[in-house]
């Protein structure tokens, strides 16, 4: 009974054996190696990952270049692939000073998910003061044609090209709004315009006479300054009326239309005289004729100049 029993026992200790043996020699082994654990700044270091007993399977992984995480800068990824061998090798740098976990990494062997070990790397900066730094890679010095140049720099040289075209237009727009605010024509409408407000105001009707000469004689002033530029706004009635004869720019008939309705103004603003209802209507349209007639000697002016 003792004999069978032990012969019993050798056998499953040989089958189990052999189970073991058959799995075994049939797995894929992964395997990882770094080459060093602490790094100065900067320094280049490899890190492998191999796998055997590939019977021919196919292996999966991140991309090159994509395969370790962000802190790790990969310098050079290469792949070896054999029927029965798989060799990844990675050259990387730190450009941080800590500590940095390089994860377990995900490997996909026949559709059979494997991962590496996770590494921790510590990086130090060992640079001493007074210490030369040189670069990792030399300046190359590169020489620009014309063409890149513009295509460098083409988008600022349209926008200033842009915006300088901008305040040209913007400028002219300007010029030729002030030109026409300030052109013979407009300056005449304008008055026409002030005119027909004081004659709303009914100053005639009710008596005021004082209230319509300031304003009629202001609105006068107003148009010789802008339409003749004589500076009848700052000029007292006599040296206006001398300006204007020694001018020659304002016709005689107008200068006696002028100086007729100033003078009297001046007069009725001191209540040196009183002035009826039919006076100030005449008065009235002689100003309103004056502007209208005001074109004329505007034109004379001109020819006069020309020749």
């Amino acid at each position: 009974m003792m004999i069978k029993n032990n012969s019993r026992i050798l056998k499953n200790i040989f089958l189990f054996t052999f189970i073991f043996f058959s799995v075994f020699s049939n797995a894929q082994t992964l395997g990882s190696r770094l080459e060093k654990k602490t790094l100065a700044l900067g320094e280049a270091v490899l890190f492998r990952v191999y796998i055997s007993d590939l019977q021919g399977e196919e292996v999966v992984s991140a991309p090159k270049n994509e395969l370790l995480p962000f802190h790790f800068e990969e310098v050079k990824d290469s792949i070896i692939v054999k029927p029965e061998f798989y060799e990844r090798t990675i050259e990387f740098a730190v450009f941080e000073e800590g500590i940095f976990t390089l994860p377990a990494l995900d490997f996909k062997i026949g559709g059979e998910l494997y991962q590496t070990i996770p590494y921790e790397v510590e990086v130090i900066n060992t640079a001493q003061k007074g210490d030369v730094i040189n670069d990792i890679m030399k300046n190359k010095e590169v020489k620009l044609q014309v063409k890149d140049y513009w295509e460098l720099y083409k988008w600022y040289i349209l926008g200033v090209l842009i915006l300088l075209a901008l305040i040209f237009v913007i400028y002219q727009i300007i010029i030729y709004a002030k030109r026409r605010k300030d052109s013979p024509v407009v300056m005449t409408n304008q008055t026409l315009k002030d005119l027909d407000q004081l004659q709303k105001k009914k100053y005639i009707e009710n008596g005021d006479y004082r209230s319509f000469y300031v304003e009629l004689i202001d609105i006068s002033r107003n148009f010789i300054t802008k339409q003749y530029r004589i500076p009848a706004d700052v000029l007292l009635t006599d040296d206006l009326i001398d300006v204007m004869k020694t001018n020659n720019t304002i016709s005689q008939e107008n200068e006696k239309v002028v100086e007729e309705i100033f003078l009297r103004g001046d007069l009725v603003k001191f209540a040196k005289t009183f002035p009826d209802q039919a006076l100030m209507e005449n008065d009235f349209e002689n100003i309103r004729n004056f502007v209208k007639r005001s074109s004329k000697d505007l034109e004379f002016e001109k020819l006069r100049k020309d020749v």
